[in-house]
């Protein structure tokens, strides 16, 4: 039976040991979810999520339980999906990756070169490099992306560093050539192994002005959001929940769904209109744009 989300992002941790310039500060308290908490929270996204993310904002590497969350979506049986910058990869955490319960690791390669630019992007591609090779081995079905999400307008060279492709040719013997994001956003390296591409965007937010009150998104269709304080968001880059749902701590996630709130914005995107503030401020939507008589077909 198909499953209400395609993903539900659960934000282990609103820590990151990074501080990337396209990646905004999280202004929220600081917090890591505790093993209780996730349990709760796993038990109720399991029945409505084809797979989870451990993450929204944050690096889930940074977080001490990290292993045993992954061991324990295992035994619930619930499919993942991992995003780190990878600087904190080690044999305890690289072990927990192979666990066969993950069905893909995303590295954003783009986040080293913009904290560090003049350290040698070497030795940290030495680690997501032998963790690779090992995956390549080991769990062949394993897809890992290699994320270079800095593309720039009218640079289109510019989300992948000479230094990193140099690397990625020498370990994998791939050669790049010229893509258009808009049409396609990644390259088989070898295997299961991509090189994954993207635009910089700017994060919606309630202080931007108002870029539209039409559109469609995909929150509330294909995923959710749970913030590490319980809070149920409609959308991956509503970082700070300010579309606040509700708490899972407090409501079940059925019944959260269900509210009034929920409701007016799904039934806003059914109508191809924007009812909340912050998707009214959101660029990232105009991705979305489809012609107006289709926008009831994709709901």
């Amino acid at each position: 039976m198909q499953k209400r989300f395609k993903k539900v992002y659960i934000e282990i941790s609103n820590v990151c040991n990074f501080q990337c310039e396209f990646c905004p500060e999280v202004l929220r308290d600081k917090k890591f979810i505790t093993y209780e908490n996730l349990e709760h929270v796993l038990s109720q996204v399991a029945p409505l999520a084809e797979e989870v993310c451990y993450h929204l904002m944050g690096e889930p590497l940074l977080h001490e339980k990290f292993c045993e969350f992954i061991s324990l979506a295992e035994k619930l049986n619930i499919p993942l999906n991992i995003t780190s910058n990878g600087a904190l990869l080690n044999l305890k955490n690289q072990e927990a990756l192979l666990n066969s319960t993950i069905r893909q690791v995303n590295f954003s390669l783009h986040s080293f070169e913009a904290n560090f630019p003049e350290s040698d992007v070497r030795s940290y591609l030495k680690k997501i490099f032998a963790f690779t090779r090992q995956a390549l081995l080991l769990r062949p079905d394993l897809y890992i992306n290699f994320r270079m999400w800095n593309l720039k307008p009218n640079e289109p060279q510019s989300f992948i560093s000479e230094t990193v492709y140099k690397e990625i040719k020498n370990e994998f013997g791939y050669t790049f050539k010229n893509v258009d994001v808009a049409w396609r956003k990644s390259k088989k390296i070898t295997g299961r192994l991509y090189l994954n591409f993207d635009s910089r965007f700017v994060w919606p937010s309630m202080h931007l002005p108002i870029v539209g009150l039409e559109g469609t998104c995909y929150g509330l269709k294909s995923h959710i959001g749970i913030l590490a304080d319980g809070t149920v968001v409609p959308c991956c880059l509503d970082k700070e929940g300010v579309i606040n749902l509700g708490n899972i701590y407090e409501s079940n996630l059925s019944e959260i769904l269900k509210s009034p709130r929920a409701e007016a914005i799904m039934g806003g995107f059914h109508k191809g209109l924007r009812v909340e503030e912050l998707c009214q401020k959101c660029s990232f939507i105009n991705r979305f744009k489809v012609p107006k008589q289709e926008q009831y077909v994709r709901a």
